[in-house]
């Protein structure tokens, strides 16, 4: 059985690894003012920051349009029998029901829809494996079921300067926003129900970094072997320097780094900090 892998921009898979691993990509957009950007093919993350800086009001974002999709599959059901279609958390977008809803529209064609429930590389890990697994000809059903394991063991932590972005783009309570900034807070969040939640209040940067590794430690002090992704908004020097401390510590983690793009970054702000990792 052919099956075709797609997954959503807000993945942040690098073209080059899409490419090798036949992962078709569907974009989400941001937009300034009248202005709309396809991010990951009209725009990537570092001009986006810099856009942001240049503008007074934060840009608006935007899930593909059910038509889209159609398209998408419409041309996918030329060579493939099925497709298994990942995408960011169903309480963040609507990006995961469009596809569903398409899926119904697209004759010839199997698509399994499936909600990461959470973002970025978190659920690039997701598109990558079961990428490998497509190539290596199995079943879509066996894909889900393997994606269902990994979400039993993947953890993602992030941080953000402050929490305007979030309250703004309605990702996160207004009473939480305000706590945080009158507080000077770092807040520490991950994805709770498919949507994102304060974890804990740090004060400092730093100590929000150390507060990562320490949940990071949890399971890679174990030594079983993990996968794991440094994600960062527009901050790669500061990104690398935590990959060769964590590379020192725990030779038993495969570390990649990778970034909050265009549409996560409208909502995290310039200067996020996250961590991702499970078990391969």
């Amino acid at each position: 059985m052919r099956t075709a892998i797609v997954t959503d921009s807000t993945a942040y898979i690098p073209k080059d690894v899409r490419e090798a691993l036949h992962i078709y990509m569907i974009p989400l957009s941001v937009s300034f003012g009248i202005e709309a950007y396809r991010e990951e093919v009209d725009i990537h993350a570092e001009p986006f920051f810099e856009e942001v800086r240049q503008h007074k009001h934060l840009p608006t974002t935007s899930q593909p349009s059910i038509g889209a999709f159609v398209e998408l599959f419409e041309t996918l059901a030329k060579q493939y029998d099925a497709v298994v279609s990942i995408h960011l958390s169903s309480g963040i977008s609507g990006t995961y029901q469009g596809a569903l809803t398409a899926a119904g529209m697209v004759e010839g064609l199997q698509v399994y829809a499936y909600d990461s429930e959470i973002s970025c590389m978190a659920q690039g890990f997701y598109a990558m494996e079961a990428a490998e697994m497509a190539l290596a000809g199995k079943h879509p059903q066996e894909i889900i079921a393997r994606l269902d394991e990994i979400k039993t063991s993947l953890r993602a932590y992030f941080m953000v300067d402050d929490l305007i972005h979030l309250q703004r783009g309605g990702r996160l309570s207004s009473a939480q926003a305000f706590i945080g900034s009158l507080l000077q807070v770092k807040p520490l969040l991950h994805f709770q129900n498919k949507v994102i939640v304060l974890f804990e209040k740090i004060r400092t940067r730093k100590k929000a970094i150390k507060r990562i590794e320490e949940l990071f430690a949890e399971d890679a002090k174990l030594g079983v072997p993990l996968k794991a992704a440094i994600i960062h908004a527009n901050r790669l020097e500061e990104a690398e320097a935590w990959k060769q401390e964590l590379v020192q510590t725990y030779p038993n983690v495969e570390f990649l780094i990778s970034y909050f793009g265009p549409v996560i970054g409208t909502h995290l702000g310039e200067g996020a900090l996250g961590l991702t990792w499970y078990r391969p």
